[in-house]
């Protein structure tokens, strides 16, 4: 049970979002909008800020605090025209060598009758695609829920890291419960059979970092102070990133996920 509780953690509304993460680390953040096909997927805000000296480009999945920000943002459930944006910011910022960062939040892709129509599963595999052919130095974070395929999306970089109450699966527990026993009620016992927190996926080797989110006593670390920890981890990544020889660094980010 004690997964679930996590579970029920990585949900909260008040978790640490893509848009105060864009606010701490970078001055002037441009953002963008539109795929150059359909529409502008709200459920994703993406575009290019300052990190200090470094431009960078940011692309996250947003949800709302209120029922009338989810219902803007779609509840953090992004559609074709989400991804096929952040394929396009991707591209750019490939074409003047920015590096990149994904901050991820998301249940998993918006599936209705019109998301594929539009192309949801090309889209999802067209983003795989892209990130994996990037040269630029890339990042990507789980700040609450990473499900499914709608997080695999943003997050095929050369670092995954977490939170700590964050959690990172193929789909739901109430979705895996459904299909193995046919009752989406037992949700807390598949949850401790996915292996979907922090601590599990590092031992597996699917992420690199746990971003500590509570004191040793217990308590939840104050907010401006996470942003500011996680802040300046972000920023020390990338300047290491940049360093780094381009090739070696590619050919690590393939070698990373081919052994999965």
């Amino acid at each position: 049970m004690e997964a679930y509780h996590t579970v029920q953690k990585a949900r909260d509304v008040h978790r640490v979002s893509t848009l105060e993460i864009i606010d701490a680390l970078t001055e002037n953040f441009i953002e963008f909008h539109g795929d150059r096909v359909a529409g502008d997927d709200k459920a994703i805000i993406g575009g290019i800020g300052m990190m200090g000296q470094q431009a960078l480009t940011i692309i996250g999945v947003q949800k709302g605090l209120t029922t009338h920000e989810n219902i803007k943002r779609n509840f953090g459930s992004s559609g074709p025209s989400g991804y096929r944006k952040a394929q396009r910011l991707m591209k750019q910022a490939e074409k003047f060598n920015r590096p990149v960062l994904t901050l991820i939040n998301t249940s998993g892709a918006y599936a209705a009758p019109e998301s594929e129509e539009g192309g949801i599963g090309e889209a999802i595999a067209s983003s795989l695609m892209t990130m994996a052919e990037l040269t630029v130095p890339t990042l990507a974070i789980i700040l609450g829920e990473g499900g499914s395929g709608g997080a695999i999306a943003l997050a095929l970089a050369d670092e995954v890291w977490m939170l700590e109450h964050a959690v990172y699966s193929i789909l739901s527990p109430e979705g895996f419960a459904s299909i193995l026993w046919k009752d989406s009620k037992l949700a807390p016992q598949a949850a401790d059979l996915m292996r979907l927190t922090a601590p599990e996926l590092k031992e597996l080797g699917i992420i690199e970092r746990i971003i500590t989110e509570t004191n040793p006593n217990g308590e939840p670390i104050e907010r401006s102070k996470l942003l500011e920890q996680l802040c300046q981890a972000i920023e020390t990544k990338f300047n290491e990133l940049v360093q780094e020889d381009v090739a070696t660094r590619v050919q690590a980010k393939q070698a990373r996920f081919r052994k999965f």
